[in-house]
């Protein structure tokens, strides 16, 4: 069961849960504003030029690109959830923030449907890479629009469908304690704040089989995915070999980013961290933020493609 999971105590009837996360920012609330502000800012308009970068060049409608365009997306609206609220907060001065129930679990839906969508879609850009470096003769056949959309459906779907579950599952505890050292709220957290019993467990359990299904899974096909496109680029020519490995390489940048960034906060709630706020809310927060702010530098800056036609558009060079 969840660490701090109190079995003793009688349910009490919640309506809203408090996040007193802010209390570790309130020193410098102002710098933690400007601060998050120019991050969503930023995340906001490279995220959308190079989305707009994509959809606007012919040359880029292909598999990978759309992948990337899709991750990005999801980049978007997972931050769009996350900052603006926090902003207000941050404005608003207080300590704590109290917030209903059901609109914690919306947002633990929204933060968590997004968060795991991104393994899924770094999943399938890996697939497409093993079917054009390990099977190219099949490429066109297997990596057909048909195919992009349907791994595009099933990587936004099957993650809202499975997270749904999870909050849904998590709505139905009894609660013995309503106050959480977060600054957004969680499934994880919200699990941690019931009586116990049988239906803690069974959402624990749940909880645990949708990390696997939509995390590690896919974490070990990417792994094997590019080890296989390692395996035959030491085979070919040296320029065939740096070409398809100078554009892996930002895929498997931002796949780290993401694996390094969810590990963190998950080894931060095992080792108790409860006993350690400041921790806990610093992991929180950079769970979200870096993956957000580092991938479209990673997409727009390494990907030659990408950073030919933003160049282009940003006149830093000239037109063919």
């Amino acid at each position: 069961m969840s660490a701090g999971v109190n079995v003793t105590s009688l349910p009490i009837l919640v309506t809203s849960v408090t996040l007193d996360g802010l209390a570790q920012l309130s020193n410098q609330r102002l710098f933690f504003f400007f601060f998050f502000l120019c991050a969503y800012l930023f995340m906001l308009c490279s995220d959308s030029l190079v989305v707009y970068v994509i959809c606007s060049q012919r040359s880029l409608h292909r598999p990978m690109f759309v992948f990337v365009a899709a991750v990005l997306m999801n980049s978007v609206a997972g931050s769009t959830v996350f900052y603006p609220k926090l902003l207000v907060d941050l404005l608003r001065g207080g300590r704590s923030v109290q917030v209903t129930l059901r609109g914690c679990m919306c947002e633990s839906w929204l933060l968590y449907s997004s968060g795991t969508s991104s393994f899924l879609l770094l999943a399938a850009m890996s697939f497409d890479w093993y079917v054009s470096i390990c099977r190219p003769l099949l490429y066109t056949v297997v990596m057909s629009p048909a195919t992009v959309l349907a791994l595009l459906l099933l990587c936004w779907l099957l993650p809202v469908g499975l997270v749904g579950t999870a909050v849904l599952l998590a709505s139905r505890l009894p609660l013995c304690r309503s106050q959480l050292t977060r600054i957004y709220c969680d499934i994880y957290s919200l699990v941690s704040l019931s009586c116990g019993g049988r239906e803690t467990l069974l959402s624990e359990v749940y909880n645990l089989s949708v990390i696997v299904a939509t995390v590690l899974l896919p974490a070990i096909f990417v792994l094997f995915s590019y080890s296989a496109v390692l395996s035959i680029c030491l085979r070919r020519s040296r320029s065939f070999s740096s070409k398809a490995l100078s554009t892996c390489l930002p895929h498997l940048l931002v796949f780290c980013n993401y694996g390094v960034s969810s590990g963190v906060e998950v080894l931060q709630r095992r080792l108790q961290a409860g006993s350690q706020p400041t921790a806990s809310v610093l992991t929180s927060i950079l769970q979200v933020m870096i993956p957000t702010v580092f991938n479209p530098v990673v997409y727009g800056l390494k990907v030659t493609e990408i950073r030919a036609q933003l160049r282009r558009l940003l006149g830093c060079q000239r037109a063919d």
